[in-house]
């Protein structure tokens, strides 16, 4: 086995006031399992960072009906620096995560009986049922459906099963995605003006879309949690698109990176230099440990075509329950075998509620 990618770990969100998002997310994603929390200073970042290590407050959170979690971050002492535009669709970087939900016009009623800024049922390309969110602080949530569920929570909502890439060229962009990442499945390649883009700014332009899924399961210790992902590729057809950190930090408000769960990290370093794809950093360059307190593992990054960030992380040690101390070196189990549901529930005790 070369290197091994488990499915789409969490979706990076940046934010101004770390306590008020996260208690949105949870009661309106349920984004409530907290997988690890951190107070410490984010050194290894400095390409994006401006060259200074910045101290921040962050957490991972998943919701237990499957997919992947939220990392929710905010600068400690630097005063994060919003967008000064809107997002619109095909802006280049992460302009959308993909959520999933076994039932989307249930869903779809709950959140509009609470929230104004939901948008209408609408239908993607390939007739999956659908609509939008967007947040208080501009970013789009596209809820898609999917039967699949992890571990029954009585709730509608699951976690990330995707994320929209806006890209200037989506054939420049592709191989990336295709053929290190494993989308290798094209579900549609469409042109033309989307009815399930239109209560999103610019949502009414003409744009190239191509949605890429993975034509074989994913394996490792968290696939099943992760589930099925796709990753949908959009490029503007009628206006130049803008970059959507432009003159910002990784970690201000907005979707900071993509991240996935990989296997055999090094492995994958050779697969991304080949392919042209070099790490911009790399947090064990002397191939140790990187310690994040209820965890420790290796993380690296890479960018897309348009500069858009992924994260690539492969955990050495998990934390499954704080009392009793229970946990997993991962270094020493099968890397291609799943964790059983009993552990993914020991997980589920670090449920935190949401303030309403």
């Amino acid at each position: 086995m070369d290197y091994l990618i488990s499915g789409i770990q969490q979706m990076g969100i940046g934010c101004e006031n770390f306590q008020e998002a996260w208690s949105w997310y949870i009661n309106m994603f349920q984004m409530n399992v907290r997988i690890l929390e951190d107070d410490t200073v984010a050194e290894r970042m400095l390409p994006y960072t401006g060259g200074k290590a910045q101290k921040r407050h962050a957490c991972i959170a998943v919701n237990l009906q499957g997919g992947g979690g939220f990392e929710i971050w905010q600068y400690s002492e630097r005063k994060p620096m919003p967008k000064t535009f809107e997002t619109a669709v095909g802006d280049l970087g992460i302009f959308a995560a993909k959520l999933k939900s076994h039932d989307v016009v249930a869903y779809h009623h709950q959140l509009r009986s609470k929230y104004d800024k939901v948008g209408p049922l609408s239908m993607m390309p390939d007739g999956t049922q659908c609509f939008v969110v967007r947040d208080p602080w501009d970013n789009y949530f596209q809820v898609v459906e999917d039967k699949s569920v992890f571990i029954q929570q009585n709730t509608l909502s699951g976690g990330v099963v995707g994320g929209m890439i806006g890209c200037t060229d989506i054939d420049r962009s592709m191989p990336l995605y295709r053929d290190l990442l494993g989308y290798d499945r094209v579900v549609y390649d469409r042109t033309g003006v989307f009815d399930d883009f239109g209560s999103m700014t610019g949502g009414k332009e003409q744009y190239r879309r191509v949605l890429l899924a993975c034509s074989e399961k994913r394996r490792g210790a968290f696939a099943p949690l992760y589930g099925d992902s796709t990753i949908e590729l959009v490029q503007a057809l009628d206006r130049t698109p803008r970059k959507i950190y432009e003159g910002r930090f990784w970690g201000d408000p907005g979707f900071i990176q993509i991240c996935f769960d990989v296997t055999h990290m090094r492995n994958l370093e050779k697969r991304c230099n080949e392919l042209g794809y070099p790490f911009t950093v790399d947090s064990c360059k002397d191939d140790g440990h990187f310690d994040m307190g209820e965890a420790s593992g290796h993380f690296t990054y890479i960018e897309d075509a348009d500069g858009t960030l992924i994260e690539l992380v492969e955990a050495h040690k998990l934390t499954i329950l704080k009392h009793p101390h229970i946990a997993i070196n991962m270094l020493k189990r099968d890397r291609e075998k799943a964790f059983p549901k009993f552990f993914f529930r020991l997980m589920g005790l670090s449920k935190v509620s949401g303030k309403s």
